[in-house]
């Protein structure tokens, strides 16, 4: 009789039920989520968009009522800065008053420079905000280089303002022209100031008429006389000739006319003579 090993019998975890005809079927609906559980879960993911649309709303009023807060602020303290010689810094806090009544946020900062650049000697002004409730208003006065006309002034860019107190003033050089020709004058004397810089004369007077002739007075009392042609090319000759001829006789020299192709014509104090084509 043989004998066999014996069978083991399987372990309890391991078995399946088998179904009629032998066949087994895999257990169905293990990871499946009931629908109690889906209902339960409903309600939080509509709490949880409540609280953050309340969260939103604390955050806008907060917002809010920060930026009502911010707009009510006074302008407590008006500094300005400046190398200022003709312009007095309780003109300028007085004269930016109105345009604080908004508060620190609302006062215009465009309004106050272009008033400020009103004013006869500011040439240039720059206004910030400074928090929490300052302002500081920088300003560049104007630079007067020459006078024009009877009252004015004109500036190192060739425009005009005006001034009261402009009896300091009476020392600086007169340039006076037709309307519009301010720049051109400037720059014209510039160059003329440039020329005789190295023969050590100034420049007193500068003219132009409505044909365009140009006439120069010299410190001293000297009368140069341009035309409206060539004008660089008649300062040079003038300087050629001052060298070699009237520098000697300077203080005897009362007009120089230019207005010649190839010469010059020099009155004298006591004579007129005329000098040769250089």
């Amino acid at each position: 009789m043989r004998v066999g090993k014996r069978q083991q019998p399987e372990p309890a975890a391991r078995r399946r039920p088998v179904a009629k005809g032998g066949t087994r079927k895999a257990a169905q609906g293990a990871t499946r989520k009931s629908p109690a559980v889906k209902a339960a879960r409903k309600p939080a993911a509509w709490l949880n968009r409540l609280l953050i649309l309340a969260g939103a709303g604390v955050v806008t009023v907060a917002a809010l009522q920060a930026y009502i807060t911010l707009q009510s602020i006074p302008v407590e303290h008006i500094i300005v800065t400046g190398e200022l010689e003709h312009t007095r810094t309780d003109v300028v806090q007085e004269m930016i008053q109105p345009a604080l009544v908004g508060g620190f946020l609302r006062a215009d900062l465009q309004r106050i420079r272009a008033q400020l650049e009103e004013l006869p000697w500011i040439y240039q002004a720059t206004v910030q905000r400074r928090w929490p409730n300052a302002l500081e208003v920088h300003v560049v006065e104007q630079l007067p280089i020459a006078r024009w006309g009877e009252s004015g002034f004109l500036n190192h860019e060739g425009e005009v303002f005006q001034s009261a107190s402009s009896q300091e003033w009476q020392a600086l050089p007169r340039l006076q022209g037709p309307a519009g020709s301010a720049k051109a004058l400037v720059a014209g004397y510039q160059r003329i100031v440039e020329i005789l810089a190295p023969l050590h004369l100034a420049v007193a007077q500068l003219t132009i008429d409505e044909r365009g002739q140009v006439d120069v007075v010299l410190a001293g009392g000297m009368q140069i006389l341009l035309g409206s042609e060539d004008f660089l090319e008649r300062m040079h000759r003038f300087v050629a000739i001052y060298r070699t001829e009237l520098a000697p006789r300077v203080k005897e020299v009362e007009r120089v006319d230019l207005r010649y192709e190839t010469g010059i014509a020099v009155a004298f104090a006591q004579e007129s003579s005329r000098v040769a084509g250089i």
